[in-house]
């Protein structure tokens, strides 16, 4: 079951273990990736960040570019689809502190792909590789992008658009292994992966559909891939990273976490997030952590739809620790 686990060299960036963080709308602010980090994640990704917002200097955008020490190393992604401005906020990004700059191609939300920006680019390859050269001679930093298939499975413009990257001086091209008017429906086509990987040079890193270590050993051992990026499966659950580091290793994963384990990470979560917001917008983006911290052990509905209705931290963190303590002690299921 061993699995050679190779670091990652990204320029000057080493990527150890070849496990990454993906970049989610709404989850991956600093407090998730910290834990996720700890857990073994090689690699932590920023939410998407708007690049017109941070050049315009915007308050509710330079929030996201919230970049600390004790997670690094750490990527943030922005998007958009003018080649002067994204190289501009590329510049403000690298100045924050960013390790690497990842390029947003793969969002196809209509606020997003309606501007041309995200998983539109896949139909636009000249704007395409005129927003990544931009981009990678603005900086000093590794730029890297995360891609889809194509914009629908009749154009899989995907490979195309990596060979474009490679040319334009991107540093690592991650791919989402389903077009992106699917959604996330539908099982992501990893022979994609393969064949994308076999098309380039610079390191490719997989992803879609990693929800366990099997997974993960599945995905290096099927593409070939260089590194493999879990989004989803990590969601309420930072110890995915820490089994599959585990399993790829040794073959043997380990237990999943128990109910106290997950309920101590989750009240955890909560003080982190605290420490960097307002208690009430805290308490109200925590929510959907918090639905996915609770879930799979007897119990966990009823405290599910009692943690979505409280508005205060004090109420939140007594109901995870009295849950800790009285919940039946199995594992959670993933």
């Amino acid at each position: 079951m061993m699995h050679p686990l190779r670091p990652l060299h990204v320029g000057p960036v080493v990527v150890d273990p070849p496990l990454i963080l993906a970049p989610m709308a709404g989850f991956t602010h600093y407090p998730f990736r910290l834990l996720c980090r700890e857990q073994g994640a090689g690699l932590v990704c920023s939410e998407f960040v708007s690049s017109h917002g941070l050049v315009r200097r915007m308050k509710n955008t330079w929030v996201l570019v919230d970049l600390h020490d004790d997670e690094r190393p750490v990527s943030v992604q922005i998007f958009g689809a003018d080649p002067a401005v994204m190289a501009d906020a590329a510049r403000m990004i690298e100045d924050a502190g960013a390790d690497i700059i990842d390029i947003n191609m793969g969002c196809w939300v209509p606020k997003v792909s309606k501007t041309g920006a995200g998983a539109a680019l896949l139909r636009s390859p000249e704007t395409a590789s005129a927003v990544m050269r931009a981009v990678a001679e603005a900086v000093r930093v590794p730029v890297t992008v995360k891609i889809r298939m194509g914009w629908t499975g009749q154009n899989l413009t995907g490979i195309d658009i990596a060979r474009l990257a490679e040319d334009a001086g991107i540093r690592l091209i991650t791919i989402h292994a389903r077009p992106a008017t699917r959604g996330y429906a539908g099982n992501a086509d990893w022979d994609y992966i393969a064949q994308l990987k076999a098309s380039v040079s610079i390191p490719v890193v997989g992803n879609g559909d990693v929800r366990s270590p099997e997974d993960a050993l599945r995905m290096f051992r099927h593409t070939g891939c260089d590194a493999v990026m879990i989004g989803r499966g990590a969601l309420g659950n930072p110890w995915l990273f820490r089994r599959c580091l585990a399993f790829l290793r040794t073959g043997d994963p380990g237990p999943e976490p128990g109910v106290q384990e997950r309920m101590e990470t989750a009240a955890r979560h909560v003080r982190l997030a605290l420490a960097e917001g307002p208690e009430d917008v805290v308490i109200r983006e925590m929510r959907a952590h918090l639905a996915h911290y609770v879930k799979g052990f007897p119990g966990a509905a009823p405290l599910r739809e009692r943690l979505m209705h409280l508005t205060r931290a004090d109420e939140v963190l007594e109901s995870l620790a009295a849950a800790a303590t009285s919940l039946p002690a199995g594992t959670a299921g993933s």
